[in-house]
């Protein structure tokens, strides 16, 4: 049997000659270092349906500080006389060329406005005779009588005399881009005050949420044992209190308004926060570095502090971001039924109560808060699904 002997090339052969490299080829070919944060800001850019919805959070937010500020209508302020406007204007133009007037019907009240060329309302037109036999009013606009018949539906506007009518541009309301409710009130303006009102009842409830049931929930889940099994019980009794009856207990107390909203809402929505926390500290607090803490004789509040709550950062964000559509949910439907804010005050729960009387015939007022609650709970959905997956430490790169 021939023995193979391995043939070895020579030191000087070209193939072991060193490859040349220089000083910062690994730097080029290595991969950028992000921290953990970095990573989570890059993850969540990403995510589009996230970002439109923070995009749509901070702009709400701009806008309920801002927006009663800028506009030259207050949210209290009361005009008869320009009651259910509606945002969009089809107008009619009155008389010939020369004396041109645009005029406004509102089928729902029945009265004749003007409007310039800009879209803005002058005011009710003044001198509405009413004919109550023949179920008429009777106008005098550019010399001659404009008629609204109302003796059948649709009212039908009509010119005695003169060069008549005919169908005007349709224009935005520009004095009240929103229209005005029933009273005659800026819908735009208490729209953003509505908002003022329920994203501060949302992020007074998330504030103590936060502060309550992270603490709760984290005292008993590292703590254990009876201690755990006390504070556990006392969460599931609170939880079982339903939240309309709570509410109702608050106003008893202390009468309806924003405080007893904001109590109510504030003093038993912190239970979902605790349990989050109590799982994720049961599960943390068998690690290794927490017995090598506690080993070394690190406090109780030490190690909550920059060992266990740390590492619990990422459910208790995105808990605390689903549960702020949740609370401005609550506090709508609260106002909705006559337990919330107290008029002249608004939010969203108020103006869709208002809006639900007149929805037949200004269905535009319910239209503005109902979609303003809508898009703000899709905002901080989409924004808390980006946030879960942003900081799940398994998807990073």
């Amino acid at each position: 049997m021939t023995e193979l002997t391995p043939t070895l090339a020579p030191l000087d052969d070209p193939r072991w000659a060193l490859l040349e490299r220089e000083d910062d080829a690994a730097e080029i070919i290595a991969a950028p270092v992000r921290t953990y944060w970095q990573d989570v800001r890059a993850r969540l850019a990403q995510n589009k349906p996230a970002m439109a919805g923070l995009i749509f959070i901070i702009l709400l937010v701009l806008a309920a500080i801002f927006g009663p500020m800028l506009s030259p209508h207050s949210y209290r302020a009361q005009n008869l006389s320009l009651a259910n406007l509606p945002p969009i204007l089809k107008t009619t133009e009155v008389g010939g060329a020369e004396e041109r007037q645009l005029v406004f019907v509102n089928t729902g009240n029945l009265n004749l406005y003007g409007v310039d060329e800009g879209g803005h309302v002058t005011g009710l037109l003044p001198g509405g005779r009413k004919d109550m036999i023949n179920r008429q009013t009777i106008w005098q606009v550019g010399g001659a009588e404009v008629v609204l018949d109302y003796s059948s539906l649709p009212p039908v506007l009509a010119q005695e005399g003169g060069p008549g009518l005919s169908p005007g541009p349709t224009k935005w309301n520009r004095t009240y881009l929103f229209g005005t409710d029933q009273l005659g009130r800026d819908v735009l303006v208490r729209q953003l005050y509505g908002a003022r009102i329920s994203l501060m009842v949302a992020f007074v409830a998330t504030l103590v949420n936060f502060v309550i049931g992270v603490t709760y929930g984290g005292l008993s889940g590292y703590l254990g044992g009876k201690v755990d099994l006390v504070m556990m019980r006392i969460v599931e009794i609170i939880s079982t209190i339903p939240l309309t009856l709570y509410v109702i207990l608050m106003m008893v107390v202390l009468q309806s308004g924003l405080i007893s909203v904001m109590l109510a809402i504030g003093t038993v929505f912190w239970v979902d926060m605790a349990r989050i926390v109590r799982g994720q500290i049961l599960t943390l607090k068998s690690q290794d570095y927490v017995a090598a803490a506690r080993t070394m004789g690190a406090p109780t509040r030490w190690i909550m502090a920059k060992h266990l709550l740390p590492n619990t950062i990422g459910p208790i964000l995105v808990t605390a971001t689903m549960l702020i559509p949740s609370a401005i949910f609550i506090e709508s439907f609260m106002s909705f039924i006559g337990l919330g804010v107290t008029p002249p005050q608004a939010s969203w729960g108020t103006l869709t109560s208002d809006a639900v009387e007149t929805l037949r015939r200004y269905p535009h007022q319910l239209f503005f808060p109902a979609t303003a609650i809508s898009l703000t709970m899709f905002a901080f959905n989409f924004l808390g699904d980006g946030l879960r997956d942003a900081l799940d430490p398994r998807l990073r790169q």
